[in-house]
């Protein structure tokens, strides 16, 4: 067995001997020292399985627990994502939610099939997430075969438990489901165009639906997100599908997590209050959001250091349906402000705020569409996980009492 030296290893990776070490240290590598104990070797064959799987990534905070999983859902680089080698941008403009679902549930991307409409009996709810967890409980107790983990029958929950979040919020419009247009194609009935009617009572501008539509498209899966660590543990367990993602659920309805995007729109609700074309209320709103949140909420992301490329195509895409407009003039504003200020670019969340924003939509938009998005990537997750040995998250604590 071919062995490699510390600088080998390191020149393989394309990292410094320091962050060798670092590996060996996370439980990443392992090392032996050679004869006279002086210096260290590594097995070539794991050089190569971690240059093909990726470089790790260093924990976003010194308390962070830091860990791989092998994936071959969506990979992250620091810019671009795909899903199952797709790039997500060519994405969010050439396929619908649908279509994009299926690819990360069955594997392949295949012509747009309209999903049935699953409309339950859900009772009101105080937030979208107690929604979303109580539509996937009452989903799950209506499916007598969910215990069933079968690759396909899953998947088929998936399709279930999403038109089923989507439909069985009370319309707040006349009840007509505006068309998806995308490129020289018109879609009837789509997820985005349902979700749409339970958003807002409003007719949808020309491209606005394929803008949520977008949005959907971007949000369906990021790799091992917290919310997606949590759906893969339940899974490791054998919690059926539905319970998988209530799992998931609870877990993104932390305010640092799924609720992110909230606070980005109050920034851009505070910049529009005004003037939104005038510098001094852009400042303003940037500078109250910086004292209430301690950051400048929908700036910056831990992985994308050179902007997040989701935030791109959608903020491009609203552009162009509000381009002009005094939303989108105090959207422009906060980011131009908040640059001159720190090295910082839009994220997703800000995307999303800006979308809800320029269409009308409710302050807690952005959280529906999030999750809804999610639950396509969480349940893929739970597919693959299902076939891992069970049982397989067991941390170990280092007691200190």
């Amino acid at each position: 067995m071919t062995r490699l030296s510390t600088s080998q290893a390191a020149q393989r990776l394309g990292v410094k001997p320091e962050t060798i070490y670092a590996y060996v240290s996370r439980g990443l590598l392992d090392r032996s020292l050679t004869a006279d104990g002086r210096k260290s070797t590594f097995a070539e064959r794991d050089i190569e399985q971690l240059a093909r799987r990726g470089r790790p990534r260093q924990a976003s905070r010194s308390h962070s627990l830091d860990f791989t999983i092998t994936t071959a859902i969506t990979e992250i680089t620091q810019a671009h994502l795909r899903y199952r080698g797709y790039d997500v941008v060519r994405l969010a403009r050439t396929a619908t939610f649908e279509q994009v679902a299926e690819l990360l549930l069955a594997g392949r991307l295949v012509e747009h099939e309209p999903w049935p409409v699953h409309a339950l009996n859900v009772p009101p709810t105080s937030s979208v997430f107690d929604h979303i967890g109580a539509t996937a409980l009452l989903a799950g107790d209506a499916d007598p075969f969910r215990a069933d983990l079968d690759p396909s029958s899953v998947a088929q929950a998936a399709r279930r438990l999403i038109a089923s979040v989507v439909d069985s919020l009370p319309v707040v419009g006349d009840g007509r489901t505006p068309r998806l247009t995308i490129g020289a194609d018109t879609f009837r009935g789509s997820l985005a165009g349902r979700l749409w009617t339970r958003l807002t009572p409003k007719r949808a501008r020309p491209g606005l639906v394929a803008t949520l539509n977008a949005a959907l498209v971007l949000l369906a899966d990021h790799e091992l997100a917290v919310s997606t660590v949590g759906v893969r543990v339940a899974a490791s367990t054998r919690a059926d599908p539905y319970r998988a993602i209530a799992a998931g659920t609870a877990v993104m309805s932390g305010p640092l997590h799924g609720g992110a995007s909230r606070a980005a729109r109050r920034m851009l609700n505070a910049a529009v209050a005004g003037n939104g074309r005038t510098a001094l209320t852009v400042e303003r709103a940037a500078a109250q959001a910086l004292e209430a949140n301690a950051m400048y909420p929908g700036f910056g992301h831990m992985v994308y250091k050179n902007g997040d490329p989701r935030a791109d195509v959608l903020l491009a895409m609203v552009r162009e349906v509000a381009g002009g407009s005094r939303e989108m003039a105090a959207v422009d504003g906060l980011i131009a402000t908040v640059r001159k200020r720190r090295d910082i670019r839009p994220n997703i969340d800000l995307a999303l705020a800006a979308l809800g924003l320029v269409a009308d939509l409710p302050e807690d938009a952005g959280e529906m569409i999030f999750s809804v998005a999610r639950i396509a990537g969480w349940t893929a997750h739970a597919i693959e996980e299902y076939a891992e040995a069970p049982l397989r998250f067991r941390a170990r604590a280092a007691y200190a009492g």
